[in-house]
């Protein structure tokens, strides 16, 4: 289960990376400096440090098997389904309607569906994983 999480969770950061870089070519950080967005640029670089850092975390823990490290990691991954939401809901009440604005609106629909699918999913199996170790 923790090597599918691990999977899920580069799956996540792969989609995520994606979207990253359609929001950046689309001048995601210009429409920032102007506020023609609607994505705090606090988010759009938290989300994916915080990624990167739970990754870091899981990693630590599948190399030393502690439950500290994997009940960690899960943690940091309920920091990073907020931020997640947060852009999420943004790029939703903004797709298409009369407030449409921002970069975030070349997000091709299928990647953020991907993206979220998947980390519903790192979520799941890194709480079943956490939960495992801690009962050993």
């Amino acid at each position: 289960m923790e090597f599918a999480a691990l999977g899920a969770w580069i799956l996540a950061a792969i989609a995520g990376t994606y979207l990253l870089a359609v929001w950046l070519a689309n001048g995601g950080l210009r429409r920032q400096a102007t506020k023609v967005t609607r994505f705090p640029i606090l988010i759009v670089v938290g989300h994916p440090v915080s990624a990167v850092l739970g990754l870091a975390v899981w990693v630590a823990y599948m190399a030393t098997g502690r439950a500290g490290y994997a009940w960690t990691a899960f943690c940091v991954l309920l920091l990073i389904v907020l931020q997640g939401f947060v852009l999420f809901t943004r790029w939703l009440v903004g797709r298409g309607g009369r407030h449409a604005r921002g970069a975030e609106q070349a997000f091709p629909a299928m990647a953020v569906l991907l993206h979220g699918t998947v980390a519903v999913a790192t979520v799941v199996l890194v709480f079943l994983s956490a939960i495992q170790v801690s009962r050993h």
